[in-house]
C-alpha cells in the first residue's frame, strides 16, 4: 500500500485506540488489526465506489440514450419517473430524487442507515448524468429501443447493487411487503409493475405500455445477470480456522443468526483429517457486500459458499436490520 495512505490509516487507528485507552501505553501490536481492518474497508468502499458509478453511468446511457427521447418508460420507480416527465415539465433528475425518497426512507429501517445513504448519493449521481451528461439518441427502432434501453438500465441498476446500493427503489418497498405479506419479492414487483404498466397504457398509450414491458423484462433479465436478482435470499456457508471470531461478528456486529456445524476436513496440511466448526447464515443480496467486507477483516482465506435460497420463514434476517 502507499506509504502516505499507510500513514493515514496508522494515525486513524492510534486515534481510535486513544479513545478507549486513553492512559495506557499504544503498542504496533493493538494498531496492526486496527490497519488490517481499515485496508480491508477502504479497498471494499473504492470497489464498491467503481461499481456504483459504472452503473449509474450505465443506467444514464439506457435512459437519456434510448427510452427519454422516444418516450418509453420502465418498470419500478424509474418508470414511475418516466411517466411522470411525459406527463409533466418536471426534469427527469428531479423526478428520480423525489419518487425514490419515499423507498430510501423505508430502506433505512428494512436494510440499514448505511445502506439508504449509499442508495441516496447513487441516485442523486444519477439524476446529475442524466440532467447534465449529453448521451447520443442512439435509434428510434421501437424494438432496439425497447431491449437495449432495458439492457443498460438493467446492467446498472445490477452494477449498483453490487456496490451495496440501489438506483430504484422499488426493490426496498418489496423486500418490506414480502416480509409483512409472507409472499415472494418476485410477487410484490410484478404487482408494482402491472399498475405502473396499467397507467402508461391509459395515458400514453397501449402500443409504449407493451413495449415497457419489453423494456422491463430486459432490465430484469440482466439485473439477473449480474447478480443474481434482488428476490432471492443468499445462504452462505463459512469454513475457516477463526470460525469463534466469524461466529461472534455474524451475530453480535451484523445481527444475523448463524447455525454451527461440527464438521471435519478431509485433508490437512500433514494430510489427516481434522475437527472444525462450520457457519451458515443467511443473509439477502444488498446484504452480501457488507458480509464479505467483515469476513475478510478476520480471515482472508476463508473458504466461503454461496448458494440462492429463493425465500425463507421465521429467523432474525426478516426482523432485523442490518447493522
Amino acid at each position: 500500500m502507499n506509504p502516505f495512505l499507510s500513514k493515514i490509516l496508522v494515525d486513524i487507528a492510534r486515534k481510535r485506540l486513544k479513545r478507549k485507552h486513553s492512559k495506557k501505553p499504544i503498542t504496533k501490536r493493538q494498531i496492526v488489526p486496527i490497519v488490517r481492518s481499515l485496508q480491508v474497508e477502504l479497498s471494499h468502499a473504492i470497489k464498491e465506489a467503481i461499481f456504483t458509478i459504472a452503473g449509474v453511468f450505465s443506467a444514464g446511457f439506457g435512459l437519456k440514450g434510448f427510452l427519454l427521447p422516444n418516450k418509453f418508460i420502465d418498470g419500478g420507480a424509474t418508470g414511475i419517473s418516466l411517466l411522470l416527465n411525459n406527463v409533466s415539465d418536471i426534469s427527469l433528475g428531479i423526478l428520480l430524487v423525489l419518487v425514490n425518497i419515499p423507498f430510501l426512507i423505508l430502506g433505512a429501517r428494512t436494510i440499514g442507515v448505511k445502506f439508504s445513504i449509499k442508495s441516496i448519493v447513487a441516485i442523486t449521481l444519477l439524476a446529475f448524468v442524466v440532467h447534465f451528461v449529453d448521451y447520443p439518441t442512439i435509434t428510434d427502432d421501437k424494438l432496439l429501443i425497447a431491449v437495449f434501453g432495458g439492457f443498460f438500465l438493467g446492467l446498472g441498476i445490477g452494477m449498483a447493487m453490487r456496490g451495496g446500493s440501489v438506483i430504484d427503489g422499488t426493490e426496498v418497498l418489496a423486500v418490506f411487503l414480502s416480509r409483512k405479506l409472507s409472499i415472494t419479492i418476485g410477487d410484490v414487483l410484478l404487482l408494482i409493475n402491472i399498475v405502473i404498466f396499467s397507467f402508461g397504457a391509459y395515458i400514453l398509450s397501449v402500443e409504449i405500455a407493451l413495449y415497457a414491458i419489453l423494456t422491463y423484462l430486459a432490465a430484469a433479465k440482466t439485473v439477473d445477470f449480474v447478480v443474481d436478482g434482488v428476490e432471492e435470499y443468499v445462504g452462505v456457508t463459512i469454513i475457516s480456522e477463526k470460525h469463534e471470531e466469524l461466529r461472534v461478528m455474524i451475530v453480535e456486529k451484523l445481527r444475523r443468526a448463524c447455525t454451527i456445524y461440527a464438521g471435519k476436513g478431509g485433508y490437512g496440511s500433514s494430510g489427516d483429517s481434522y475437527d472444525k466448526d462450520i457457519i451458515y447464515t443467511v443473509v439477502t443480496r444488498l446484504e452480501l457486500a457488507k458480509l464479505h467486507t467483515e469476513i475478510d477483516k478476520i480471515d482472508k482465506k476463508a473458504f466461503i459458499i454461496m448458494g440462492l435460497v429463493k425465500d425463507l420463514k421465521g429467523g432474525m434476517i426478516k426482523r432485523k436490520p442490518l447493522k
